[in-house]
């Protein structure tokens, strides 16, 4: 399956089936799995990355035990929407996934998502041992509940009406 747009994956994949978010960073990936409703995301321990290989399988088997039928990946974009290395390494990351993964693949601006994470968990009083262990994850949460949320207005207006 290609990459689409967010609006597409109303359409495309099945609301028996989960969704995914993910935060793709240099050392680990944030991840975050939706609820069958597509109406919560929650955060999962981050996988460690190695090689694209090993990371690429790693990841594969935890969708698949999700039942996870799309994936969101946060768009790491400069603050004035431009796109610079980071964005490029996630690109070049989704198209080489792309070959080992039918599922579609759907971009999510992730600008400060990772500044949000990092302020729900000190409000929570996360420990900074704990926030460094699941910053990620929680990146990856807030990405894909943003998703959601717009899945679900979308859904509601009849604009991404789910015809899987």
């Amino acid at each position: 399956m290609p990459l689409v747009q967010i609006e597409e994956l109303g359409a495309i994949v099945p609301q028996s089936q989960t969704l995914a978010g993910l935060d793709l960073g240099t050392k680990t990936i944030g991840l975050a799995i939706s609820d069958l409703g597509w109406r919560f995301a929650t955060p999962r321990p981050v996988l460690r990355r190695v090689k694209f290989g090993i990371d690429a399988a790693a990841l594969q088997k935890v969708l698949d035990a999700s039942q996870c039928g799309g994936i969101i990946i946060g768009l790491p974009l400069n603050m004035d929407g431009s796109e610079g290395v980071r964005s490029q390494s996630t690109r070049a990351f989704v198209r080489n996934y792309l070959r080992l993964d039918p599922r579609p693949i759907a971009f999510w601006d992730e600008r400060l998502s990772t500044v949000a994470a990092e302020r729900g968990m000190l409000e929570m009083d996360v420990s900074r041992a704990k926030r460094a262990e699941r910053i990620d994850s929680a990146a990856a949460s807030f990405i894909l509940q943003g998703a959601l949320d717009r899945l679900s207005t979308l859904l509601e207006r009849g604009d991404g009406a789910n015809l899987a």
